[in-house]
């Protein structure tokens, strides 16, 4: 799939950890779930592979979480505009989201976060309603 897109990862983190996360710092995470908001211009199957390996230089905040947690689900669009943003948005209006640490995958943008955390799974078919009531209909979703 070398098309490009957005992305939601769904993460699941079993214990509490601090951990580092690059410049920012170190942070506590907490158990629960976690959905982290990217775009892949450049593609999407070459990004996707990328979070999903364990084998990697750590770039990116993300990188620092995966190492710890599981993705359990990626939700994705296929566009050619850059909407980590507004996936994010949705994300964090959804009930039960919290943004626990700010500047973690948005130093790009002016979002205050691109990772959000829930005590439970995010519901899909809720994201995907909104989306599809803001115009963004295509979302699909593959299960890890």
């Amino acid at each position: 799939m070398k098309k490009p897109g957005a992305y939601i990862l769904i993460i699941r983190l079993d214990n509490t950890l601090c951990l580092p996360v690059g410049r920012l710092g170190s942070y506590v995470f907490n158990d629960g779930y976690y959905a982290y908001a990217g775009s892949a211009l450049g593609g999407l199957d070459a990004r996707l592979k990328r979070h999903l390996r364990k084998d990697k230089k750590l770039n990116w905040h993300i990188d620092f979480l995966l190492m710890q947690a599981s993705i359990i689900q990626i939700r994705y669009l296929l566009s050619e505009i850059k909407l980590e943003c507004s996936l994010n948005a949705i994300l964090s209006e959804m009930p039960g989201a919290n943004q626990p640490i700010k500047g973690f995958g948005s130093s790009d943008c002016t979002c205050r976060t691109h990772l959000v955390h829930f005590l439970k799974e995010p519901s899909y078919y809720d994201f995907s309603e909104v989306l599809i009531s803001k115009g963004l209909e295509g979302i699909h979703r593959l299960t890890i």
